[in-house]
């Protein structure tokens, strides 16, 4: 029998619990960092791919040789799934992962980058990623899946995670950025980065860098940034057809996602961010968050 695609949220979830395994998970958690590892580990969709192309930029002079950046930038949680190790040498130093984990899961003792984005931003590109790989196309309504990402529990949502690495802003091995941040600055981001990662000072390398993380040349090279190598390694373990399509290089816009969603949904992600982050940290929304993170 063909294998077919969830049609709803719920079927999406019943398979998404094989997308890594328990043994990948535990693995990836009990990984010992050099004081030099640079962990990536924004929330989902909130700049992760694109930070990754920066600091494989910085570290490497630019160097493009590569399949799919998580060849070269590999996600900590799923290595062993798809059978990379993690404490194997990388293609240049220092090393560098990718991750989702909070600060309080995350392997202690390297250094690490967090990409903040509107909240609203990041449900909408998720959606849109989801939409057609891991649920079938059209199945499921953008409210229905804001319904979804509000739902999601402790320690496995946007919130919990941004609040877990905003206790942590001062620590002088986090960087916090901001994706609006990073598209309002990109030269000003890749500055910061190759400072925090120990890179040189070249401003050569820096346009390289630059030029390479923008939307353009991101988008005109999709197929190095779409999880292919990704979905042929986990797809059959969910169940799921080879023929999803993906991309990590959409719009590049900032605030695009607000039209699509309704009046009612910005009322409960607004509810939900004075729950965790305006009582926790007195920041009244996300904007708010931006001012405060300079």
């Amino acid at each position: 029998m063909p294998l077919t695609r969830p049609c709803s949220l719920e079927e999406m979830c019943r398979r998404d619990v094989h997308f890594v395994t328990d043994e990948s998970y535990r693995r990836g958690l009990s990984y010992r960092p050099d004081e030099s590892d640079i962990f990536i580990s924004p929330y989902s969709k909130c700049g992760t791919t694109w930070m990754q192309q920066i600091v494989h930029g910085l570290r490497t002079g630019g160097s493009m040789d590569f399949d799919e950046i998580t060849e070269v930038v590999p996600w900590l949680e799923l290595a062993h799934d798809m059978g990379w190790d993690v404490n194997a040498d990388q293609v240049a130093h220092p090393r560098a992962f990718k991750s989702h984990l909070r600060w309080d899961e995350i392997p202690k003792g390297g250094r690490y980058i967090v990409v903040l984005r509107d909240p609203v931003d990041a449900m909408v590109s998720l959606f849109r990623f989801l939409d057609g790989w891991r649920f079938e196309s059209g199945s499921v309504s953008i409210d229905e899946f804001a319904a979804y990402y509000l739902s999601r529990p402790d320690g496995d949502n946007y919130w919990s995670h941004a609040a877990s690495w905003w206790r942590q802003r001062a620590r002088p091995d986090v960087l916090l950025l901001s994706f609006e941040g990073m598209k309002r600055d990109l030269p000003g981001t890749v500055d910061n980065v190759a400072g925090f990662i120990g890179v040189s000072d070249d401003p050569a390398l820096r346009d390289l860098v630059v030029k390479q993380a923008g939307f353009e040349f991101m988008k005109a090279h999709g197929r190095q940034f779409d999880d292919h190598l990704l979905r042929a390694a986990r797809d059959r373990a969910c169940g799921l057809p080879s023929d999803g399509t993906t991309t990590k290089v959409s719009t590049g816009g900032v605030g695009a996602g607000r039209p699509l969603v309704s009046d009612a949904v910005h009322a409960q992600f607004l509810r939900r961010w004075q729950d965790v982050m305006t009582a926790g940290f007195g920041l009244a929304s996300y904007p708010d968050l931006l001012r405060e993170l300079g």
